[in-house]
């Protein structure tokens, strides 16, 4: 085990991808997996290394969202269970899904709702995953083609027990919704892949327009809050990912979001933006951290709308062409705004 209490390197990278394939009964396995192969900051997260007495449990009137009222609401809930997805709206615990369902959108997570990893800050339920769908795709697209969607946000679990992390299932997912409707602007959020070259290849391969892998928190705290994932695999995944595309001359822009309020100081956010810059990374989010329950990270500050402001300001004249920063923005949220085409024309403009 590492210092975090995740697997380690021959674990994760080697045992972890082919264990489904021994030639145990199911109940062994199953309790193998959970038991040695699920992280151990899943047992232990309800004691977390940034103290917990640190939390800020009120929360200020301007974190404070609607209940829908909106009959879209209703028939977008309807419809994601029609067609048997996964948003990570519902299985994060998003404060916006409230308006996002209730303008007719969502963002989209495949390869289940189940993660290898456990991530202190995360909603999304850590256990043994479930086989891949194979008709999962066609229903992610079924169901862009019912919301009229111009522009989607596919997203997944970390899928550390398939060779290739779910990438190839990610570039099904792209194909089938440009199979669908080829208009569609497509934005993914991947997972690291462990970093695989031959993973982001596939995904790469694929051609999403915008390519987003969260770097999530500052330095300092990456192993507190991020399970197994590393700050500067983060970065480096970020650049390799907009070389690739750079290469084979594909119009893909990378994005990544960090979240504020874990006990990060000032000139560490601005050092993050600084080497999310030298990753040549040009879309940025920010937004405030809430815990999704007791058992997860404390909040230890909130940050004012008009701080989000102040370092929106900041990141733009850092060079990011769109920058999103707000108490409730999230990596998809509003995501539309931004329009990838005009975003390279602006960013190629910056580099002469």
């Amino acid at each position: 085990m590492n210092r975090n209490g995740s697997l380690n390197y021959f674990g994760a990278n080697f045992i972890l991808p082919h264990f489904n394939t021994l030639c145990i009964s199911a109940p062994l396995r199953d309790f193998f997996y959970v038991h040695f192969f699920i992280p151990l900051s899943f047992h232990s997260m309800a004691i977390p290394k940034i103290d917990p007495a640190l939390h800020q449990e009120r929360k200020p009137d301007w974190i404070k969202v609607r209940l829908p009222s909106n009959p879209v609401f209703f028939s977008t809930k309807a419809m994601i269970a029609d067609l048997r997805l996964h948003t990570v709206c519902e299985s994060a615990q998003c404060p916006n899904r409230w308006e996002c369902w209730s303008g007719g959108t969502a963002t989209m997570m495949i390869a289940g709702d189940r993660c290898t990893r456990a991530c202190g800050f995360c909603a999304v339920d850590t256990a043994k995953p479930f086989a891949l769908e194979e008709d999962e795709p066609e229903r992610v697209a079924e169901a862009v083609r019912r919301m009229k969607l111009k522009h989607v946000v596919v997203t997944a679990v970390a899928r550390d027990d398939i060779p290739d992390g779910g990438a190839e299932h990610f570039a099904r997912t792209i194909q089938a919704i440009r199979d669908m409707d080829a208009s569609v602007i497509i934005e993914i959020l991947t997972p690291d892949f462990n970093g695989k070259d031959s993973s982001l290849q596939i995904v790469v391969d694929a051609a999403p327009h915008i390519f987003n892998h969260n770097l999530e928190t500052v330095e300092r705290l990456t192993p507190m809050v991020r399970s197994r994932a590393k700050y500067r695999l983060s970065l480096d995944f970020l650049k390799r990912a907009r070389a690739l595309a750079d290469s084979r001359d594909q119009k893909m822009v990378t994005k990544s979001g960090i979240m504020l309020g874990l006990g990060e100081e000032e000139n560490e956010i601005f050092q993050a933006m600084d080497d999310l810059r030298e990753a040549n990374v040009s879309v940025l989010t920010m937004g405030q951290y809430l815990r999704p329950s007791p058992q997860h990270l404390p909040v230890i500050e909130y940050i004012t709308p008009e701080t989000f402001n102040l370092y929106g300001e900041i990141a733009r004249k850092k060079g990011f062409t769109h920058v999103a920063s707000g108490p409730l923005v999230r990596s998809s949220y509003h995501a539309s705004d931004f329009n990838p085409i005009e975003g390279l024309a602006e960013q190629a403009g910056l580099n002469r």
